[in-house]
């Protein structure tokens, strides 16, 4: 009688243990909600669905992870609302431009970037004003000296704060139209003529989702804002590079160092720690998962991972600046 009491309570110690998982009983048929701060078709949305596509079976608990288009003032609007209204238990993951944690630094302190959870991102990036290939502005010395329209999101947005650099540090006789909903909507007037070009596109967004642009020689790439040049362009400007005085060196360093994280994943302030945790490993493991790969290659979309904790480390970073230097790069890129 013994033995088999004692093998019972064997059975329902392991029960017991093979239950504790706080978090799986937390997601087990549970849906994650990813909020995308853009609308359909352009490179964050591509990214977010992709990994929306194999996320879920990679978190304890295997939840569904549905994506959610809310474009809004380049993606300011998600922005706000995971920061302000999202609910804080781990169901709420977002996707924004990646400059969008300096905007309280730079901008109005409508949150705080560095209160944000950050899941990582599938991969670095380099951004570059591009024109359409009949536009005048083929190069960054016709950028210089001649007159052009680039068109916008919003205030903080990628494309409004590259344009706005360019024609405030370099002195570009530059016009920005904002209040395109999305990259592929300025791409699309592009086109059609009614804005010479696009800063603040992301090369991979480019091969990705317009790679008979590169292919057929249908844009110019006019200059990269990054701080280093991209393999792939190493002939075309890099934005670093031609800063010419110790003041605009350190307005466009900070400017376009962001452009490492590409396009970060985001949880609200506040979420569970072990929740948080979770969703990061989540996000590591499915940066390895093969089918996840496979996906993004038949997709043809660059997988070159920056974890959560890394994006942490260069927001707190960015965030210790010398004031001097905010000032001076947030009446550069338009926030003053």
């Amino acid at each position: 009688m013994k033995a088999v009491i004692g093998a019972s309570l064997v059975f329902l110690g392991a029960a017991s243990a093979t239950r504790a998982d706080p978090v799986s009983d937390f997601y087990a048929g549970k849906s994650i909600n990813l909020f995308i701060g853009y609308s359909a078709g352009g490179g964050y949305d591509l990214y977010a669905r992709l990994l929306a596509r194999h996320l879920g079976k990679n978190i304890p608990g295997k939840p569904n992870v549905v994506p959610q288009n809310m474009p809004g003032a380049g993606s300011l609007k998600v922005a706000n609302y995971i920061y302000s209204v999202a609910a804080r238990d781990g169901t709420a993951i977002g996707t924004f431009a990646r400059g969008m944690p300096f905007y309280p630094l730079l901008f109005a302190p409508e949150f705080d970037g560095t209160k944000l959870g950050y899941l990582g991102s599938i991969t670095s990036d380099t951004s570059v004003c591009i024109t359409w290939n009949n536009s005048r502005i083929r190069t960054w010395d016709d950028l210089m000296s001649k007159p052009s329209v680039f068109g916008g999101e919003g205030k903080g947005s990628d494309p409004d704060m590259f344009a706005t650099l360019v024609r405030e540090t370099f002195k570009a006789n530059l016009k920005l139209v904002s209040g395109y909903p999305g990259t592929a909507d300025i791409t699309l007037a592009m086109e059609r003529g009614e804005v010479d070009g696009l800063c603040g596109i992301s090369l991979s967004t480019i091969r990705a989702a317009h790679g008979d642009w590169l292919t057929q020689k249908k844009i110019n790439i006019v200059v990269q804002a990054a701080t280093k040049a991209d393999p792939d362009i190493p002939d075309t400007p890099v934005m670093l590079d031609l800063a010419k005085t110790p003041t605009q060196k350190q307005i466009v360093n900070l400017a376009v160092s962001p452009q490492a994280m590409a396009r970060p994943f985001i949880t609200p302030p506040d979420i569970p720690a072990e929740r948080l945790k979770a969703l990061q490993e989540a996000f590591d493991r499915t940066m390895k998962d093969p089918e996840f790969i496979a996906d993004a290659r038949q997709s043809q979309l660059d997988v070159n991972p920056m974890t959560g904790r890394e994006i942490t480390q260069m927001v707190l970073e960015l965030y210790k600046s010398p004031a001097e230097v905010v000032r001076a790069t947030a009446s550069a890129v338009g926030a003053k």
